[in-house]
C-alpha cells in the first residue's frame, strides 16, 4: 500500500497543512498511528516508511514466520485496509533524509518537503555490522527485516544446509532453533562461554544451551569468525578465531543492533545511546518525539535512562508518544517485557536488565525440568523476573517489580507460597 509523495491526499509530501508525521515503518509507527486516531486526532497523518512494506512487527520473523508456521498476516499489527479507512497516508519505500526542527519540516529522498506540526521518530535499529573478511560473499546474511526472513525461509525450509550462526543472543538462538527444526545442520559461535549469559547469567543460559545441544545444535564458545571463506564469490566455510574450519553454505551474522540515530543527530537532537527522551518521549527539540528501539527514555521507576529493543516497548512507547503528541499527560512507565520460543522452551521476561548485574538470583521451580521462575533481587527488591514453561504469572511478576516492595527471598523461592502473598 504505497502512496507516491506526489499525491494530494492529506498528509502527503505536498500537503500545505502541517499534520502529524511518523518516520518509521515498524510496530511503533503502527501503534502510534492507531492511537492518534483512537484518541480523536482527525488531521493529516503520514507515515514515512523506508522499507517497501506497510508497517510490520518483527518477533515472528525469527520465530513462527521463519518456521513456516505463520503467514504474512502475523507480521501486520494493522491490516492494509486500516490505513486508507482511517485516512492515514503511508509512504513506503521512502527515506526521510533530513529533519529541520526550526522550520518543522522533513525532507524526503526525492527532494520533496513534508511540513509537520508534530513529528515522531520511530526509526528503529539496524544490524550491527562487523567487517569479517568474506562478509560480502553470497550466502552471508544479517537478520532484521522481513526481506531477510523471507530469504532465510526460502533457503532453510528445504533442510540439509550447513548454517553457521555468528551471535549467541536471543535472535541468534531463536534462528538456530528454527533452522534446526527445519532439518539443517547448525553451528553457533558466540563470545560468551555460555549463550545468553550476558542477559540472564550462565546458570540460566545453560538451560537453553542444553536444550539446543539435545536437538543437535553445535556450539563453538567462546569464538567468533576470523574469516568467512568462499569459492567463486559464494560462502563455503567459516574459519573461527579458535582455528576451527566449519563447513557453511549459509552464514547469519546476528551480533546485535545499533539505533538509527542519523536523522536525529543531523537535526541536532540530544543523543545518548539512541535519541534521549523524557518519560513522555519528548526529545530535546520542540514538537519532536521518539519511541521504540531508537529512544533512550527516562524511566520513572528506576530514575535512569533505558533503551529497549523489544516488542512490548514498541507498543507501549507508540501509545505514549501518540498521547504526548496530542498534548496529553502520558508517561512511559511500563515494565520492559519480551519473550522467546526455542524448541519446546517458552519464556517470558519482565524487568530491568541493567539492574540484574549485581542482583541475587532466586529460582522457584526446577531448572532440570525446565519449568521455573527466576527472579533477580537487588537490595531486597525484585528488579526482573523470567518464567520458563510456567504461564499466567507475568502480571504478578510485573506487580512485584513496579511496587518496589521488599521481599522475602525464602518465600520467593518456595513454590508453595503464592506469589501474590510475597
Amino acid at each position: 500500500m504505497s502512496q507516491s509523495s506526489s499525491t494530494s491526499a492529506p498528509g502527503t509530501a505536498d500537503a500545505k497543512t502541517p499534520g502529524m508525521v511518523i518516520i518509521g515503518g515498524g510496530l511503533t509507527a503502527a501503534t502510534a498511528a492507531e492511537t492518534l486516531r483512537k484518541e480523536g486526532y482527525q488531521g493529516p497523518l503520514t507515515i514515512v516508511a523506508n522499507e517497501a512494506e506497510i508497517p510490520y512487527q518483527r518477533p515472528p520473523l525469527s520465530k513462527g514466520f521463519l518456521a513456516g508456521k505463520e503467514g504474512e498476516d502475523a507480521l501486520l499489527p494493522l491490516p492494509a485496509s486500516w490505513y486508507p479507512e482511517h485516512n492515514v497516508t503511508v509512504l513506503t519505500g521512502t527515506a526521510a533524509t533530513a529533519l529541520d526542527p526550526g522550520t518543522h519540516t522533513v525532507t524526503l529522498a526525492d527532494g520533496s518537503v513534508l511540513p509537520y506540526a508534530t513529528v515522531l521518530l520511530a526509526t528503529g535499529a539496524a544490524p550491527r555490522r562487523i567487517p569479517f573478511p568474506g562478509v560480502e560473499l553470497a550466502g552471508v546474511y544479517t537478520f532484521r527485516t522481513k526481506a531477510d526472513s523471507v530469504a532465510m525461509k526460502e533457503r532453510l525450509s528445504t533442510g540439509g544446509h550447513n548454517l553457521v550462526m555468528i551471535g549467541s543472543g536471543w535472535i541468534g538462538m531463536e534462528i538456530a532453533a528454527t533452522a534446526r527444526e527445519l532439518g539443517n545442520n547448525v553451528t553457533l559461535l558466540g563470545l560468551e562461554d555460555v549463550p545468553l549469559s550476558v542477559a540472564i547469567g550462565a546458570e540460566l543460559g545453560g538451560v537453553f544451551l542444553n536444550r539446543h545441544q539435545e536437538a543437535g545444535v553445535k556450539f563453538v564458545l567462546p569464538a567468533s569468525a576470523a574469516e568467512i571463506q568462499g569459492t567463486d564469490g559464494v560462502v563455503t566455510s567459516v574459519l573461527t578465531t579458535t582455528g576451527v574450519t566449519l563447513p557453511a553454505d549459509i552464514v547469519i551474522v546476528a551480533v546485535g543492533v545499533v539505533p538509527n540515530i542519523a536523522l536525529a543527530q543531523d537535526a541536532g537532537l540530544t543523543i545518548n545511546n539512541g535519541i534521549e527522551v523524557s518519560a513522555a518521549l519528548a526529545t530535546s527539540a520542540e514538537d519532536v518525539y521518539a519511541a521504540g528501539d531508537v529512544a533512550n527514555a527516562m524511566h520513572p521507576v528506576t530514575g535512569t535512562f533505558a533503551r529497549s529493543e523489544h516488542w512490548a516497548n514498541a507498543i507501549a512507547s507508540g501509545k505514549v508518544a501518540a498521547k504526548s503528541m496530542l498534548g496529553q499527560d502520558a508517561t512511559l512507565d511500563d515494565i520492559p517485557y519480551f519473550y522467546t520460543d526455542q524448541f519446546d522452551l517458552g519464556m517470558e521476561y519482565s524487568g530491568f536488565g541493567a539492574l540484574t548485574k549485581d542482583a541475587e538470583l532466586v529460582v522457584r521451580g526446577d531448572l532440570a525440568k525446565r519449568e521455573f521462575i527466576a527472579f533477580w533481587v537487588l537490595e531486597g527488591r525484585v528488579v526482573a523476573g523470567m518464567n520458563v514453561n510456567i504461564w499466567d504469572v507475568q502480571d504478578t511478576i510485573k506487580a512485584l517489580i513496579s511496587s518496589r516492595r521488599m521481599v522475602d527471598t525464602v518465600k520467593l523461592a518456595d513454590p508453595q507460597t503464592p506469589l501474590e502473598e510475597i
